[in-house]
Formats: C-alpha cells, sequence, structure tokens
C-alpha cells in the first residue's frame, strides 16, 4: 500500500508533466510513483490500485513511457505477468546526440529554401530556428559530457549513490 507521501510526489510529478510536456496527467502520475514504490517493479493491477486507476488507464500509460524510453516491462521467467518499473536508461540525458540536432537545423533550412523570395522578416523564424538547433548540436553533447564528469565525481565522493539497473 502506497504511502500519502508517495501519491502526492506521484500526483505533482503528473502535474508537472502535463504542464510542461502535454502527457496525459496518468502518465506523469505513473512516472513518479515509479520513482518511490516499493517495491520498484509492480504489476499493472499493482499500480492499478495504488494510483486509483483502472487497467486500461495504467496499460496506456505504460505504453507512453515505454514509447519514451521510460519506463519498461520485464517478466520473470514463469511468471506470466509483466512487472513495470523505470528504464535505468531514462536517468541518462536524452536528445544530446548532435545528430538529432543536424537534422533539425536541416530541416529549417528546407524551410528556409521555401521562402527564399521573402522578405527577411518573414524568412526570421526559420533562421532562428537553424541558429537554435546548430548551437544545441555543438553545446549538447560538451554539456552531456561535463555531466558524465561531474556524475562520475559525485560517485566517487560518496555524494551520489550508484543506481541499481
Amino acid at each position: 500500500m502506497p504511502h500519502d507521501a508517495q501519491l502526492i510526489f506521484a500526483d505533482h510529478v503528473g502535474r508537472f508533466y502535463a504542464r510542461q510536456y502535454g502527457f496525459p496527467p496518468m502518465a506523469g502520475r505513473l512516472l513518479g510513483y515509479l520513482f518511490v514504490c516499493d517495491p520498484p517493479q509492480q504489476t499493472i493491477d499493482e499500480l492499478g490500485e495504488a494510483l486509483l486507476a483502472s487497467r486500461s488507464a495504467i496499460t496506456g500509460a505504460v505504453k507512453l513511457l515505454e514509447s519514451y524510453r521510460m519506463a519498461r516491462r520485464t517478466r520473470v521467467a514463469g511468471e506470466r505477468m509483466d512487472r513495470v518499473s523505470l528504464n535505468p536508461d531514462s536517468q541518462q540525458p536524452q536528445n544530446f546526440d548532435s545528430a538529432l540536432h543536424e537534422e533539425h537545423a536541416a530541416l529549417f533550412r528546407e524551410g528556409l529554401a521555401v521562402l527564399d523570395d521573402a522578405p527577411p522578416e518573414r524568412r526570421a523564424p526559420l533562421a532562428e530556428m537553424v541558429a537554435l538547433a546548430e548551437f544545441l548540436g555543438e553545446r549538447l553533447p560538451e554539456l552531456r559530457d561535463e555531466w558524465h564528469a561531474r556524475r562520475d565525481e559525485l560517485r566517487a565522493s560518496g555524494k551520489l549513490p550508484t543506481s541499481g539497473g
């Protein structure tokens, strides 16, 4: 049985992810709960009972979180039910791959070509998106590397435990 603090945290995460990323509230609530539930692997029925949600609502939320690689399903040999948990990879920085931002820049350059004869003010939003995508493509890999170095220092000093997974 979840503690009230766990459910309040799950609700806060649900509202944040709904507001910031357009997630359905249940997907955000499920994500929040997966961070604090015990045991860390839960069946669909256990999640539904804990979050007071239908099996279909939980299943839909799991599918969404799986599509973002934030949750995963596993099955113990001999069991007939999946267990849902956080995907350990979800704690790694996402979208720091420069290829993604290079693709964005190319896409926006294509838009600029469509507006080749348009006045500068009409082209400005696309030009800014090209510049932003190029900037992110340069800086985010550097930032990811800085984070990995800092995380390693924090783990070495004992200030950050090594996560299981």
